[in-house]
């Protein structure tokens, strides 16, 4: 069963840069309609392309996670207009803020809201706040809030979250949140919080369609943009006031296709909630600003474990390459002449090697001038 798949391409809907992937999509689709009654997908663009490769099962339901409360989503009423104190949440892909401007709106931002907070949603930026780790492409893009050199990070204005349940329960606290990345505004509205999506890329626009969650696409946004523009046009009444249609929709797909869900077969959540509310989530990943010891021997303790898990997998390895060795030499004793086209030793080298070494390298403290070497 497929829950809300999309194409991805720009904002321009044009399908030609797909062309090359087209044979995999026909031999997954065809796959997947052999199995269930139909596809569902994120919105009309995916819809499109798919019908116009012959395929006519197949459904907008949107995407799941703008269904957790069910029929319900309660955003707040908003209040006027946005002031300088004002809690504002802002998120953005690398990709957006690199090539797509978003850099420029979120710097005036920063100077004119003080309570402004940048949220980061990957592996990259959680490793950039919790090691000052700036060893991948993404890592060394100096726009993002999540660099160690920039302003944000050294005034601890940016957050990357582990756990749904603890972003959700910090952005209730906020009254507004914008930017390109979709999930991180479904994330405010499931938590109330007004959202506004600066739409970058194809999935992201017609998710907003759909949903009809206020957007605007951000190759038509002013670099100079203040974020109570974006506040004062939002109108959330067609978002919450057509939820429960949509809601029924994805229901239907789900009955359609077998699968039962809390709401129609079940207790609603209610038995799930009530467990959740007994947990303990873990806190934000926050940049790495200081050296209070407890900091340290976290950060630490967490190298520590790392260190074991490789090597661990490089003792495996070794196991397996001695292994490989073994009967690599009986078969040429049986066949002379004949060699492996494929280093085992190489591919344990690319695989454990060089994390294992930057692992293993001391860590050195932020200089005195703050430039976030590590």
């Amino acid at each position: 069963m497929v829950l809300g798949v999309g194409a991805q391409t720009g904002v321009d809907y044009d399908a030609a840069r797909l062309k090359a992937m087209e044979p995999t999509v026909r031999a997954f689709c065809s796959a997947v309609l052999d199995h269930s009654a139909s596809i569902g997908v994120r919105g009309e663009f995916t819809e499109r392309y798919l019908n116009d490769m012959g395929f006519r099962d197949v459904e907008v339901i949107g995407c799941p996670s703008m269904f957790l409360h069910g029929d319900r989503l309660d955003v707040r009423e908003k209040a006027g207009t946005l002031t300088p104190d004002a809690r504002i949440a802002v998120n953005g892909s690398h990709t957006a803020m690199r090539s797509g401007g978003l850099h420029r709106i979120v710097e005036r931002t920063h100077r004119r809201y003080p309570n402004l907070r940048y949220i980061g949603q990957n592996l990259t930026d959680a490793e950039q706040l919790h090691w000052r780790d700036v060893n991948s492409p993404a890592g060394r893009i100096k726009l993002m809030p999540t660099h160690p050199e920039h302003p944000m990070f050294h005034e601890d204005k940016v957050r990357v979250y582990i756990d749904p349940q603890t972003w959700f329960d910090e952005l209730r606290d906020f009254d507004y949140s914008f930017g390109s990345r979709i999930h991180g505004n479904i994330a405010a509205l499931l938590a109330g919080t007004p959202a506004t999506v600066l739409a970058f890329g194809s999935r992201t626009l017609e998710l907003c369609r759909y949903f009809e969650i206020p957007h605007q696409q951000l190759d038509a946004t002013a670099p100079d943009t203040d974020p109570a523009e974006l506040y004062e046009k939002a109108d959330f009444g067609p978002l919450t006031g057509n939820h429960r249609e949509r809601f029924e929709r994805f229901t239907a797909f789900l009955d359609k296709n077998g699968l039962q869900n809390t709401f129609t077969h079940g207790d609603g959540g209610a038995a799930f909630d009530e467990r959740m509310r007994a947990l303990t989530f873990p806190e934000a990943v926050r940049p790495w600003i200081g050296n209070d010891p407890d900091e340290l021997t976290r950060r630490f303790a967490w190298m520590y474990g790392r260190v074991s898990e490789l090597s661990a997998d490089n003792t495996k390895l070794k196991r397996e390459l001695t292994r490989v060795k073994s009967a690599k030499s009986a078969k040429a004793a049986n066949a002379p002449g004949i060699a492996s086209r494929t280093s085992v030793y190489r591919r344990a080298r690319r695989a454990v090697g060089r994390p294992l070494r930057r692992a293993l390298q001391p860590v050195r403290q932020p200089s005195s001038k703050g430039d976030g070497t590590a």
